[in-house]
This record gives structure tokens, C-alpha cells and sequence, in this order.
């Protein structure tokens, strides 16, 4: 009983956190950019159009924390939650270093490993698996293998389509009304002497 408790919470934590997270993106819930910003992130990255992988990544983050909160799918959830954490520590975080003071892979590194924890046992009693009778059968190792191998393929398969010509976000190359950089005083201040 105190173990199924302590999944339920478990999940409860990651798979809400996640589904969270991938909210502020596709909704701007919880103050998150919404889809318009998280697109162009996504371009800025070199996952280009930013328009068709920003939904991805959202929709990923919202259904792999659902299938977690609801202990329903077995190692599939978990599978896509590392899927994505894979794409985020090495696009995102990983020139960074792993401390998350500094946005290291920190972050995605603690969801991974809760989520193979979740993938490699199960989520309790107190899950949808337990209670459709699917708990057992999904829990096959060759299953959690195939779950396990298809979010890391996934996760290879989207960064090797990502454009690395532009390291991170792109540099404005122009300053004035228009450009996130300030006007620089010592170019204005030459041009008019």
C-alpha cells in the first residue's frame, strides 16, 4: 500500500510537472510563451519550421505527463518523456554543463531518470494499467524495450532533422526601433559628427 502510494505520488509530481510544461507552450498556461513564442524558440534551436515542432514538443510533453499521471500505457509515457528530455539536454542544455543554476542538463537528466524508474517497474495499484487489467502484459520486458528503444529513435530522429547552422537563437544583426538590441550611442553619436 505505501509503495502504490508513493507511485501515485511520484506520478502525480513528474507526469503533472511534465503535462504542465508542455501547457505553458501549446496554451501560454501558467505562464508559459504559448505557441506563437514557442515556435519561434523552436526555429531559434534549428528545428525548423518552428511552427510544426513546437506543437510536437508540446503535445509530447502534455501526453507523456498524462500517461504518467494516470499510470496508463505502461513504459510508453516514460518512453516519450525521455524522448523529449533527450531533445531538450542536447539542444537546450547541454553546452551548459549539468547544474541548472547555469541551465544544465540538470532538469532533464531527474525527469529521465524518474521516467525509466516508471518505465522499468510499473505505476502501482492505483493506476489506469491496474485497473484495465493491462498492468502485467505491458510490463514485459521485450515491451519495455520496444517502448524504451522507439522514444530514444524518435528522440534521434528529431535532432538529426534539426538545423545546426545557427547555434541557438539567432543574433540581430541590426540595432534600432526594430531590434531587440539596443541603439548603439557610439555609432549615432560618429554619424552625426
Amino acid at each position: 500500500m505505501i509503495r502504490d502510494m508513493a507511485l501515485l505520488g511520484a506520478r502525480l509530481a513528474i507526469g503533472g510537472a511534465m503535462a504542465a510544461h508542455g501547457a505553458q507552450k501549446a496554451f501560454g498556461w501558467f505562464g508559459g510563451p504559448g505557441p506563437e513564442k514557442a515556435a519561434q524558440m523552436m526555429h531559434g534551436l534549428g528545428f525548423r519550421p518552428g511552427e510544426r515542432y513546437a506543437p510536437l514538443a508540446s503535445w509530447n510533453e502534455m501526453a507523456a505527463g498524462s500517461l504518467i499521471v494516470l499510470g496508463l500505457g505502461g513504459p510508453a509515457g516514460p518512453a516519450m518523456l525521455i524522448s523529449g528530455m533527450v531533445v531538450a539536454a542536447t539542444s537546450v542544455h547541454a553546452k551548459n554543463g549539468f547544474f541548472s543554476q547555469q541551465n544544465g542538463i540538470e532538469v532533464p537528466f531527474i525527469y529521465s531518470a524518474a521516467a525509466l524508474a516508471f518505465a522499468a517497474t510499473d505505476f502501482g495499484a492505483f493506476s489506469m494499467d491496474a485497473i484495465v487489467g493491462t498492468r502485467g502484459p505491458l510490463r514485459h520486458p521485450l515491451v519495455t524495450v520496444a517502448a524504451l528503444a522507439a522514444g530514444l529513435t524518435g528522440a534521434l530522429y528529431v535532432l538529426n532533422a534539426r538545423d545546426q547552422s545557427l547555434e541557438g537563437p539567432a543574433t540581430p544583426t541590426f540595432r534600432g526601433k526594430n531590434s531587440p538590441l539596443p541603439e548603439d550611442k557610439t555609432e549615432a553619436g560618429s554619424a552625426s559628427s
